[in-house]
């Protein structure tokens, strides 16, 4: 019988919704970007694995955030890092506006990629931090905000479009929305909660395999939800027979699960030991894997993108906080290392399927989720047997 524990209250104050905004303005940039790729390649007329290349690009900026956050905090700070984040993920967006050049479009993908990361991770850190054994909980309820956000605008983009704006006008909301933010609340930021008995000890301590072990599983999760991402849409028209423009909405039935997921799991997070509750959430992702897979009826579909998404909420909140588990409640430990992992999982994940695409059919590729998912659960069941 799975235990319940102790309820713990996750208290909202304003610099929570502070990080829950951050997140959002992140998702605008994040699911837009992710949204524009099977239009962006339309318009460049490259193959799939060329394609796949923005993701890679992403995923080096990714890495290299990782390598600069140490420095970066120490330097500044974790307010003043997380707005140098976001300043720098506006000014790789807005590279990628003007042009259909390749050159361009890839950097500018890995220049948002990179900062956008140093923003994310910076933030997660301090709202664990703020918020203690809730930690969890807000990770995943942050996360459910900024992924709703991220649901509105797949679907204005895709709306936007199919209008003679085109889809780059949509991107301007991730600027817009950056300034707001920093006119609003740029003077806001989470403190510290008090370190509790024994928290000098385990801050002197190394990391051990529960650590890495949980960053191998961070990693297949991001590759998941990436390949998603990025590739969904593309098997969607496939298998379907839709038009890109009106497929790239099955990306915005996968965020639509992805909030309603977070939001509950963000409650469950709070009731249930995370080991139970990981397991079901790779389960579920599996099940709507499947229906997606082998439908060919646009409402399956949608359905079953749906349930995926349901699944994949929890996923990386889950692999974050057993991150930060492992690294002994180091939350600036498990910031540094995560863009590390969740880089090297852009890289490989994503282009790795578009290869597979253009050598055996996007519905082939897609066999690589059901892996994914395997390593995961052996990872998190793994950890929790020898703990």
């Amino acid at each position: 019988m799975t235990t319940v524990l102790p309820p713990v209250r996750l208290i909202r104050d304003r610099p929570t919704w502070l990080v829950y905004l951050l997140l959002s303005t992140f998702a605008t940039y994040l699911y837009g970007l992710s949204a524009a790729l099977p239009l962006l390649r339309a318009d460049q007329r490259t193959s799939a694995t060329v394609a796949g290349l923005h993701g890679t690009s992403m995923a080096l900026g990714t890495i290299a955030a990782g390598l600069l956050l140490p420095l970066l905090t120490r330097r500044f700070g974790r307010r003043a890092t997380s707005w140098i984040g976001l300043a720098g993920m506006n000014a790789g967006l807005l590279a990628v506006l003007p042009t259909d050049a390749l050159a361009l479009t890839l950097l500018g993908y890995g220049v948002a990629g990179g900062f956008s990361s140093i923003l994310l991770y910076t933030s997660m850190a301090a709202l664990s931090d703020h918020h203690g054994p809730a930690g969890p909980a807000a990770i995943s309820e942050a996360n459910a905000v900024g992924v709703l956000v991220g649901m509105g605008m797949t679907f204005g983009l895709s709306v936007v479009a199919q209008t003679a704006l085109g889809w780059r006008a949509a991107l301007l909301l991730t600027p817009v929305a950056s300034v707001l933010l920093a006119l609003a609340m740029g003077r806001v930021w989470p403190d510290r909660r008090a370190a509790g008995p024994g928290a000098g000890a385990e801050s002197v301590a190394r990391p051990g395999w529960r650590f890495h072990l949980a960053g191998l599983v961070l990693f297949c999760c991001v590759a998941l939800e990436f390949s998603f991402n990025l590739w969904a849409a593309d098997l969607f028209a496939d298998r379907t027979g839709l038009s890109a423009a009106t497929a790239a909405t099955g990306l915005t039935a996968f965020v639509a699960g992805l909030a309603a997921g977070r939001f509950a799991g963000a409650r469950l997070a709070l009731r249930l030991p995370p080991t139970p509750l990981f397991a079901g959430a790779l389960a579920v992702t599996f099940a709507g894997w499947l229906l997606f897979w082998l439908s060919t009826q646009p409402v399956l579909s949608y359905a079953g993108l749906v349930i995926c998404g349901l699944g994949a909420a929890l996923h990386f909140p889950l692999a974050l906080a057993a991150l930060i588990a492992g690294s002994g409640d180091r939350a600036d430990l498990a910031a540094a290392a995560s863009p590390i992992w969740a880089g090297a999982a852009m890289a490989v994940g994503p282009l790795a399927l578009g290869t597979l695409a253009d050598g055996f059919g996007t519905r082939t590729a897609f066999l690589m989720v059901p892996v994914l998912i395997g390593l995961a659960v052996a990872g998190v069941l793994s950890s929790s047997r020898r703990a």
